[in-house]
């Protein structure tokens, strides 16, 4: 069960990778779109200038938690009090 917790975790920090390149790829290209003239400047720069910072947190946090499951944080988890330490 450790060794899939670990597999997840390589999965997650992958796949936060992959998804923080598509966001910052769609973008530039629909900027780059919207300083062409097909679409508004303002409202697409607006858009993304919200959506981006909102949605990089959520995935750093999906980044550090695969990065504690690859390192095996999460082996053994606490039942009770005198587990904890």
């Amino acid at each position: 069960m450790n060794s899939l917790k670990r597999l997840s975790g390589f999965i997650w920090i992958a796949l936060g990778a992959i998804v923080i390149y598509l966001l910052f790829n769609q973008a530039g290209k629909e900027i780059a779109e919207a300083a062409a003239g097909k679409r508004p400047l303002l409202d697409t720069q607006m858009f993304w200038y919200i959506i981006i910072p909102i949605f990089l947190p959520i995935i750093l946090g999906l980044l550090l938690f695969g990065w504690y499951a690859w390192k095996g944080e999460y082996d053994v988890i606490a039942r009770d009090s005198e587990h904890l330490s």
